[in-house]
């Protein structure tokens, strides 16, 4: 099976690209081709001149006049607005603090809560797939087995079978709204209209989702959402995560990280917590200034353009590479992962091959970065910001030919990082 693409016409492709100008907002190394943004997303060019602010100048002069004079206390929520857009939130519905685990913690605390002062009480389960991003599947076990009630996690191996778990018993479903190793998009407000018609409510991850496909949490209803800034938001490694509360549900939004930042009058010092308004709710200790600095550094470059171009190019950047590679490779056991509906499909492409790890490492030795995941399953992300069509078609041909020659050693001792 051979392909009509040429380069040539995906250098004009390129040409022709209304994103075309966002890429040279990233500093890129040379002769890289980075297919990695669905793990860890390129850096800004301004994030280095934003970190030496923070540090030599916000730090190192103003000290901790810095608080309030270069607005770090309010930070998490000034990022939160930020990011509001990109998933379909409000203002004072977002803040930008902690990790994706922690803020995971929060709001399925809070949504078991919920459930237990309301119709939902007696609910005793939380059910997710088994196929979810492991820490997910850890918290909501950890919370279930602290709290000492009762709660369970049901997991599913399937999404056929969700419907039908999430029954009498459901508290929360909670869901990775595109699945980390297939890409798998769900129906978010097919689901989520499920979830409550059954009296359950909707938890929703959004690592893989953010800034990668147009979200709408409240078109969906969902109850809510998670997710991390350093994948397709360009955050910087270990950046901050988010949560967002609508808010219909922030008044009764409670959990027990009830940190001194999400206190009334935190600076009072007063003995016994006292919860503050609105979104702050979902805050807990001191912030990590530095990171949150970059975080923003991001957001900028999103509002250079719109989620719908972003969206559009997404799918025509995992079109082509899924084309060129099943024409181009056909003869090696690679397996396509991904669906191939539109609907279903995440910014990701991953395939399956029996050395998957060893070939992975081939790819990168050549300047291919992508990453893996077991079991055999090669992650190929494509951010529309600065991944252009000619990368995708380099980089099936550097697969090709390292599956053609053999080019990769299957006995090679794995990184602690895959």
């Amino acid at each position: 099976m051979t392909t009509h693409i040429t380069r040539d016409a995906c250098v004009a492709r390129d040409e022709r690209d209304p994103l075309r100008p966002l890429r040279k907002r990233f500093d890129l190394p040379p002769g890289v081709i980075y297919l990695d943004g669905n793990s860890l997303g390129a850096r800004p060019k301004a994030a280095l001149a934003r970190a030496q602010d923070v540090v030599a100048r916000e730090w190192g002069h103003d000290l901790i006049k810095s608080w309030n004079t270069a607005g770090w206390f309010d930070m998490p929520k000034r990022l939160g607005n930020r990011l509001a857009p990109l998933i379909g939130a409000r203002d004072g519905e977002v803040v930008v603090t902690d990790t994706t685990s922690l803020n995971l913690f929060k709001a399925l605390a809070a949504a078991l809560h919920l459930q237990a002062g309301g119709p939902g009480a007696g609910r005793r389960t939380i059910v997710t797939e088994r196929s979810n991003f492991p820490t997910d599947i850890y918290m909501a076990e950890g919370l279930a087995q602290w709290l000492q009630q009762g709660y369970r996690v049901r997991l599913v191996d399937s999404v056929e079978e969700i419907p039908a778990a999430v029954d009498a018993d459901c508290a929360v479903l909670m869901l990775t709204h595109v699945n980390y190793r297939t890409g798998y998009q769900h129906d978010m407000a097919s689901l989520t209209r499920h979830a409550h018609a059954s009296g359950a409510l909707a938890v929703w991850d959004l690592a893989h989702s953010a800034g990668a496909v147009p979200l709408d949490l409240h078109a969906a209803e969902a109850d809510f959402a998670v997710g991390c800034t350093y994948k397709y938001l360009n955050g910087g490694p270990g950046a901050p995560a988010f949560i967002w509360v609508p808010q219909r549900h922030q008044a009764a939004f409670a959990h027990p990280l009830t940190g001194w930042w999400s206190h009334a009058k935190p600076f009072a010092m007063s003995h016994g917590f006292a919860a503050c308004e609105g979104i702050g709710r979902a805050l807990c200790g001191t912030q990590p200034v530095v990171s949150l600095a970059l975080v923003e550094c991001g957001l900028e470059v999103f509002e250079a353009t719109t989620m719908a171009a972003i969206r559009e190019k997404s799918l025509a950047l995992t079109d082509l590479f899924i084309e060129l590679v099943e024409a181009t490779c056909a003869g090696h056991p690679l397996g396509l992962v991904t669906p191939r509906e539109h609907a279903r499909r995440g910014s990701q492409a991953s395939f399956t091959h029996p050395h998957g790890y060893a070939v992975m490492q081939a790819l990168i030795a050549r300047g291919v970065i992508g990453d893996y995941r077991e079991p055999e399953i090669m992650r190929f992300g494509f951010t529309p910001l600065y991944t252009s069509f000619a990368d995708v078609w380099d980089a099936v041909a550097i697969l090709k030919d390292i599956l053609d020659r053999g080019a990769f050693d299957a006995a090679l001792e794995r990184s602690a990082v895959t």
